[in-house]
């Protein structure tokens, strides 16, 4: 997500944006329906590219959901990565894939911080109500059955348009986006707005307009630099005052992956708080109900957002939402060593496997089938939080209660490693930013991502390293 001042600031700031082009691709599944550009469906003031994906033997009267990209992405990436087809598939609904040009921003950025593209009846925001107006008018697409969602620029853009087309669209979810006309201060910092404030900025982009306004789900990483985590403390309390309820949660409830979620009102806003994630589409590969989507830069292993949002929406087609088993009980720690700790857990009817998480961070990339695990890779004299979580057809379990160990030992030789910032990143005890490589967890500057810069990097905690050069 951008920062624009001046067009070679613009370009400095955006190097810290999300999603990379490129990103990894599904296997196409077994039908013929695919992602379809649409050639014309209006005057398209903002020259945006729309794309459709209509399952087959979709019937006229089903709703829609509008997808928005982030910066550097594309339609077909968003599409084939999110998760969002195999719902459209479960249960019939149509996709509409927005498109942002080079030629309109350089990295494929929607404008949501340009004043012409945000105003209702203008810019950007008009081309995409006019793609709905193309979908209900070719497509038989149900007008009061229309969503929005989209990741960072596009999760912005999400919310310029609940804003100024509430009359469009039903509910909508803002992934790692900014509040409503805030510009470009809230992105790397908190602004300090009452929700009087927050409310009335949505209120001014349609005045007059009297409701009913649309829901909004908001998903935050906890550990997310690029749009950091006071954007979804800002959201809710823009959309809980437009709404008309307290700021206070009526519910907090835990989910997998280290996810908090806290519903306002009568359900009409929810934050997902995502520990330990960073920037990116949450997205949970697998089999089950609700998992979906690939696991990609900027589309990140934690729990699939599409799925709850489909439900959120109302898509599932009325049916009653799927009962994921209950939660592992008897969480236990068996053994500890310098390096490891085992557990063991009570058997839970109908799972067919566990998921193990470790400070909310899920550790087990399969399914574990049996009711114990070692974690192992641990550093010496470190405590360590586990959960566990049961699998089935239906979905995934709520956390069990947790279970804390410390590793024994805790005078151990240093372990260093000494590679290219390139190999560090991809080795993950680095991250890049900016064209910068950073150190995990100490975050110290490392230089120029790429495989001339050289740094030895010391483990001096979990996921912790700090530059060691000529140290070890």
């Amino acid at each position: 997500m951008p920062v624009p001042s001046a067009p070679r600031l613009l370009r400095a700031a955006l190097a810290l944006l999300i999603g990379l082009a490129g990103a990894a691709v599904a296997a196409t599944p077994a039908h013929a329906a695919s992602l379809t550009q649409v050639s014309s469906f209006g005057s398209n003031p903002g020259n945006l590219a729309m794309y459709s994906y209509r399952p087959d033997g979709l019937a006229s009267g089903r709703p829609a959901v509008v997808l928005l990209h982030g910066c550097t992405q594309n339609a077909n990436a968003y599409f084939t990565n999110s998760g969002w087809r195999k719902y459209a598939d479960l249960w019939g609904f149509a996709l509409i894939v927005a498109e942002q040009k080079s030629a309109n921003n350089s990295l494929s950025c929607f404008n949501w911080f340009q004043a012409a593209d945000i105003a209702r009846g203008q810019g950007e925001a008009l081309s995409v109500k006019q793609m709905v107006d193309h979908a209900v008018a070719n497509y038989g697409t149900d007008a009061s059955r229309v969503y929005v969602s989209g990741l960072s620029a596009g999760g912005a853009m999400t919310a310029v348009m609940l804003a100024a087309y509430p009359d469009v669209f039903k509910a909508g979810s803002v992934v790692a986006g900014i509040p409503y006309n805030c510009g470009t201060s809230c992105q790397y910092a908190a602004v300090g707005k009452t929700p009087q404030q927050w409310g009335d900025l949505v209120r001014n982009a349609n005045p007059g307009y009297s409701g009913p306004w649309p829901k909004v789900s908001i998903w935050q990483g906890q550990s997310d630099s690029t749009v950091v985590p006071a954007n979804g403390t800002e959201l809710t309390a823009q959309w809980t005052n437009v709404r008309g309820v307290s700021q206070t949660p009526t519910s907090t409830t835990s989910l997998p992956a280290g996810t908090t979620l806290e519903t306002y009102g009568s359900d009409v806003v929810r934050l997902y708080k995502i520990a330990g994630m960073g920037h990116g589409t949450p997205v949970d590969p697998g089999s089950g109900v609700d998992q979906c989507g690939t696991a990609a830069s900027y589309f990140l292993d934690t729990i699939c957002s599409a799925y709850r949002d489909a439900l959120f929406f109302g898509l599932n087609g009325g049916g009653t939402t799927p009962t994921p088993p209950g939660a592992p009980t008897g969480l236990t720690v068996t053994g500890v060593t310098n390096t490891s700790v085992s557990l063991s857990w009570t058997a839970v009817s109908g799972a067919t496997g566990y998921h193990v998480y470790r400070g909310g961070t899920k550790i087990t990339s399969s399914p574990v089938t049996g009711t114990s695990y070692t974690a192992t890779g641990l550093t010496a004299g470190t405590a360590y939080t586990f959960t566990v979580t049961a699998l089935s057809a239906s979905g995934e379990s709520a956390p069990s209660a947790s279970a804390t160990a410390t590793t024994t030992g805790g005078t151990t030789p240093p372990v260093c490693y000494t590679a290219s910032n390139y190999a560090h990143v991809a080795a993950g005890r680095a991250y890049h930013s900016g064209g910068y490589a950073y150190a995990n967890g100490s975050n110290q500057n490392m230089g120029l991502y790429n495989t001339f810069y050289t740094h030895t990097l010391k483990l001096t905690g979990p996921n912790y390293y700090v530059i060691a050069d000529g140290q070890c």
